[in-house]
């Protein structure tokens, strides 16, 4: 598909750049077939159904931005995913300035050496000493906020806890998961109350989530892998529990693409473990998940495009048309969305 047919104008005062506080005071707009409707965080027990099952992502965002130097030259990398135990792929700005064998000093005195360049432009980095990288990357790095956010102000304190999820477990991510920001303990228990079950399997979220889709067409567009985890146990219970008649609900795209990723043909979902670069786009028949609560995303994106394969194109143009009117805050830290498609 023509990538052009994702695209839509969002007044740039509409980029949310803190989160609602609290967290489930933020706004949730409802599309369920090609109904919409206006309503906030704190109604979602009652727009779910006794025995519908919430599927979180619990990875855990790691301060993967860092800026350091190769002798006189400024170098910034973004890591976006784990290779080894102590090696990461980084998008590196100023790339050309490192070559394979070259050291590069990050705050701290974290240092990491060049051992290959991919075709995507991306660098392998190996990150010296017998420390845990995550130990390294708390002392020289910053959180990853996305480019639409640290374009517009700094990163700060705030955002080490604003930019993780109430279920981040697993350090991994460099991307928050950020459908779950919306969550707390409150409505977590309203939800239990309601019969309406929560699960959660690991996406390690990649920097290429941001990556702009610089095609014409879809067809030519790579997905960067992202490794997932969903164990025998949880999917033995998000199967029974879509058997009984409950619906499986994603809870952001992440969770979503990692379902989809695990689910065979018959719809069951199997025990998963390894990287996914699933691509979904309009035409995609989806055989694990009932529906998706996610933010609203970027024009021209693979994630504008995946919920548009959920709900169809048009009704997803006239969704974000609605919002925009009525002044949602969009992207990572803006209100989120319910989609419901029709069965």
């Amino acid at each position: 598909m023509r990538v052009d047919l994702f695209d839509f104008e969002l007044p740039p005062e509409l980029i949310a750049l803190r989160p609602a506080r609290p967290r489930d005071s933020a706004r949730l707009l409802r599309v369920e077939g090609d109904a919409v409707s206006d309503h906030g965080m704190r109604e979602l027990p009652q727009l779910l159904r006794a025995g519908d099952v919430l599927v979180f992502n619990d990875t855990r965002v790691v301060p993967a931005q860092l800026e350091g130097r190769r002798g006189e030259a400024a170098i910034g990398a973004t890591l976006h995913k784990r290779e080894e135990l102590r090696s990461w792929w980084a998008f590196v700005r100023n790339a050309r300035r490192v070559k394979l064998g070259d050291w590069v000093t990050f705050r701290g005195g974290v240092e990491a050496e060049v051992v290959t360049k991919g075709d995507d432009g991306a660098v392998l980095l190996r990150f010296a000493g017998e420390e845990p990288v995550e130990v390294l990357l708390h002392r020289a790095g910053t959180m990853p906020l996305p480019p639409y956010i640290a374009s517009k102000r700094p990163i700060d304190a705030l955002d080490a806890a604003d930019y993780q999820t109430m279920f981040a477990a697993r350090d991994g991510a460099v991307a928050a998961p950020t459908a779950s920001l919306h969550f707390t303990d409150e409505l977590i228990t309203v939800l239990d109350k309601a019969g309406i079950k929560q699960e959660t399997l690991t996406l390690h979220v990649g920097a290429g989530t941001f990556l702009p889709v610089k095609a014409d067409d879809t067809a030519d567009h790579q997905m960067h892998a992202e490794w997932g985890r969903i164990d025998q146990p949880t999917a033995d219970r998000l199967n029974s529990a879509r058997a009984a008649g409950g619906r499986l609900i994603a809870v952001g795209t992440t969770s979503l693409r990692l379902l989809e990723s695990a689910a065979g043909e018959d719809g069951r979902i199997r025990p998963f473990e390894g990287d996914t670069a699933i691509f979904i786009t309009p035409g995609y028949r989806f055989r694990a998940v009932d529906g998706l609560m996610t933010n609203f995303h970027l024009p021209r994106s693979t994630l504008f495009m995946l919920v548009s394969a959920l709900m169809g194109l048009d009704t997803m143009q006239r969704a974000y048309a609605h919002a925009i009117a009525e002044g949602y805050r969009f992207y990572s830290y803006g209100d989120g969305s319910l989609l419901l498609p029709a069965r």
